[in-house]
């Protein structure tokens, strides 16, 4: 497994273990103005950048892809861009762990997978395993694992105050 490819797969989840774990730190550090669910997303975009440019230089594309490429992404993809198109950004990213009001949504996907967001992740990652190394696509979703994990453990308590 090459090591730079590695740290590039697991590089976001350390900063959401951080984010979801101290909120109150990372509202005081984006400051008076500045959405830190707003924030949160560019950072993690530039780290999903990170990503998917660590996989390429590992991947050996071939078209077309396997059968079973099609149905894992489609809807993965479409679970994720469910859960955005309900959360959206301030739900998606940590918004409630910010002190921001984000309703409970019950429309599927909700309700009826849990945790949606990662596991159209996952099989969205999944699908890709004709093209990556299987040790990238497990690492990567360890990742999504071990942040279900954590999330899962939410001490209410912990969150930073409503934003005005």
């Amino acid at each position: 497994m090459g090591v730079a490819a590695a740290i590039g797969v697991v590089s976001p989840f350390p900063f959401y273990i951080l984010l979801w774990t101290y909120p109150r730190k990372w509202v005081d550090l984006c400051g008076k103005g500045r959405d830190p669910s707003k924030v949160m997303a560019l950072v993690s975009h530039f780290l999903k950048l990170i990503q998917f440019i660590s996989l390429f230089y590992v991947s050996t594309f071939s078209w077309p892809p396997p059968l079973y490429f099609w149905p894992l992404i489609a809807f993965g993809q479409f679970l994720n861009f469910r859960v955005y198109q309900l959360l959206g950004e301030s739900g998606t990213y940590y918004g409630v762990r910010f002190g921001k009001n984000v309703p409970w949504v019950t429309e599927f996907p909700f309700g009826f997978i849990q945790d949606p967001q990662y596991i159209g992740s996952i099989l969205s990652l999944f699908a890709c395993l004709s093209w990556v190394p299987f040790q990238y696509i497990l690492l990567w979703t360890l990742g999504y694992v071990f942040m279900i994990w954590i999330e899962s453990k939410e001490d209410p308590a912990t969150r930073a105050k409503p934003l005005s």
